[in-house]
C-alpha cells in the first residue's frame, strides 16, 4: 500500500508531501528540528460544515470537534510514523496541537507551512491553510521524515481581493497586508488580542478549549465546498 493510501485509509481528507528545502530558514523549536529530514508529510482531517456555519451558536460543538479531530490526527500521524520506520526509514510525529509555553503561541513547526510547501493550499488572510477542496474547514498534523517522497509544489495565493475574514474577525486582529506566500505573523497578525478572546472561550465550561472558528466560517472557499 502507498503511504497516501495509507494515511486515507486511517480517516486523513488530505495528504500532502513538502520538500523540507522551502522550510529550511523556518523557525522550529528545538532550532534544528529539520536536521536529518528531507521530507515533511501533512495530513488534514475536517470540521463539519453545520458546526462552522453555525457559529457562534456552535462553538462549544466546534471545540469538541477540535479536540476530537485533534485526537484523530495525532493516531493517524503515529501510524504513518510506524508504516515509514517499518520499512526502513526514520520519522517522527509533529502533534495536531500543541503551544509551547515559552513559544509566542507558537509549536514545534507550524502545519500549515509543511501544507502549503506541499500544495495543498496557501496561506489566507486569516492566516490559515486555504484548501481548493475545503477552504480552511480543517485541522492538520505533520509527519518529518527521510523517507525519499514524491513531493507536491507551492500553489499561489488565491484569496484576491477578498476581506471577509478580516472584516468579521471579533477582536480585529487581522490587518490587509499584501504577501505572497507566508508573511511574518505580526505583520498580519495581533496574536496577543487574539490569544485573550480565545483564553475568555476556554475558560468556559461549556467549550473548553481556544477555538473561536469566525474567520474559518466565513471563507468563501469553506463556504462554497459547503454548499456543493
Amino acid at each position: 500500500m502507498e503511504i497516501d493510501d495509507y494515511a486515507f485509509s486511517l480517516g486523513a481528507d488530505v495528504f500532502g508531501v513538502a520538500d523540507l528545502d522551502y522550510l529550511r530558514d523556518y523557525p522550529t523549536y528545538p532550532d534544528g528540528l529539520l536536521d536529518g529530514f528531507s521530507r515533511g508529510i501533512v495530513v488534514g482531517v475536517k470540521i463539519s460544515d453545520a458546526v462552522f456555519d453555525g457559529l457562534p451558536e456552535t462553538r462549544a460543538l466546534y471545540a469538541r470537534q477540535y479536540t476530537v479531530a485533534n485526537e484523530i490526527l495525532d493516531r493517524i500521524a503515529f501510524k504513518i510514523v510506524r508504516f515509514i520506520e517499518k520499512r526502513g526509514f526514520n520519522a517522527i510525529p509533529i502533534p495536531a496541537s500543541k503551544k509551547l509555553k515559552d513559544g509566542r503561541w507558537s509549536s514545534f513547526i507550524s502545519h500549515k507551512a509543511i501544507a502549503r510547501a506541499a500544495g495543498l493550499g496557501w496561506i489566507g488572510k486569516n492566516l490559515l491553510l486555504i484548501t481548493k477542496e475545503y477552504g480552511p474547514r480543517i485541522r492538520m498534523a505533520s509527519v518529518l521524515t527521510d523517507m525519499p517522497l514524491e513531493t507536491g509544489e507551492p500553489v499561489k495565493r488565491r484569496c484576491g481581493r477578498c476581506t471577509e475574514c478580516i472584516e468579521s474577525c471579533i477582536v480585529n486582529a487581522l490587518k490587509d497586508v499584501d504577501f505572497v506566500d507566508f508573511p511574518k505573523r505580526e505583520d498580519v497578525f495581533d496574536v496577543d488580542r487574539c490569544a485573550d478572546r480565545l483564553n475568555e472561550f476556554a475558560s468556559d465550561p461549556d467549550i473548553g478549549v481556544m477555538v473561536c472558528g469566525v474567520c474559518v466560517k466565513v471563507c468563501p472557499w469553506g463556504k462554497r465546498r459547503a454548499r456543493s
